[in-house]
């Protein structure tokens, strides 16, 4: 493989937050971080990305051995009281957990976000997290602020991202992929092919194309209402873009698809593969 055909490496953000007042008591904080990282050991980062977005990263594994007392003060001091007693409504502790590293991951991108890019200091308990009640797109997390927050959850992670115009995000973790799946994941790419773009497409993991459809997906609401394969991945480029085009079906619930994303980008990250697409 060239140089020009090596897998995008996580980027290098501006800037890695830590964000004292909002975050919870240490081990909470995370120090600043000139990498996109993912260790589950850390339980909070969060990273401000390009065109306006805002990464936050909470480790489900952490909240799993921090112990009761400690996800309950976590739960006193970021979620409204409506949110508290949905989390004690779940009855498996392992759900419990994944829900409230959701909401911390949510709150989280949300607040460091408005702090960043609108000078606004706003505490977790001020941000209230739900999601669209039916329709093609319930279940799609929304906030009581001018922003819109994308919200992915996979093995030891949740992240979500913040931005000023709708986005998708989706997390994998390394695994094998089922066999019928592969190869419907396999046919796109060339990797004989002229265009390099579409030769680092030829060799990106396949857990990765599953991530950027599903972001695609997520982006407009859908998740997997509507079929993956209506988003046909076209080329990787060696900063992490990707691009895509819509098939019919999709563009039928979403005319605007044809015309793409401002933002597509997927990176392979300790373990773990990161789509986030933007507006």
């Amino acid at each position: 493989m060239s140089t020009a055909d090596a897998p995008p490496r996580a980027p290098a953000p501006p800037h890695a937050l830590t964000h004292p007042r909002d975050l919870p008591p240490s081990p909470f904080r995370s120090g600043a971080g000139r990498r996109i990282t993912f260790d589950p050991q850390v339980p909070l980062r969060v990273f401000h990305l390009a065109r306006r977005l805002t990464l936050a990263v909470v480790s489900i594994a952490w909240l799993h051995t921090a112990g009761d007392a400690a996800r309950r003060r976590l739960t006193s001091r970021h979620l409204t009281a409506r949110e508290a007693a949905y989390a004690a409504s779940l009855p498996l502790p392992s759900r419990r957990c994944e829900w409230l590293a959701g909401r911390l991951a949510v709150k989280h991108s949300v607040c460091a976000h408005q702090l960043r890019q609108r000078g606004h200091l706003v505490t977790n308990r001020e941000v209230r997290v739900d999601a669209i009640p039916d329709g093609m797109r319930a279940g799609k997390p929304v906030v009581d602020a001018p922003v819109e927050v994308g919200l992915s959850h996979s093995a030891d992670l949740a992240v979500a991202v913040c931005g000023p115009h709708a986005v998708g995000v989706d997390l994998e973790h390394r695994r094998e992929v089922p066999p019928l799946l592969a190869e419907l994941l396999t046919a796109e790419g060339e990797p004989h092919s002229a265009d390099p773009e579409r030769r680092l497409l030829a060799a990106m993991p396949l857990p990765l194309r599953w991530a950027c459809k599903e972001a695609v997906l997520k982006h407009y609401g859908f998740g997997l209402r509507v079929d993956a394969c209506e988003v046909a991945l076209t080329g990787w480029r060696p900063d992490g873009r990707f691009s895509w085009r819509a098939g019919v079906g999709l563009l039928r619930h979403a005319p605007a698809a044809e015309g793409g994303l401002k933002e597509s980008w997927a990176f392979e990250i300790d373990g773990y593969y990161l789509a986030v697409v933007s507006t």
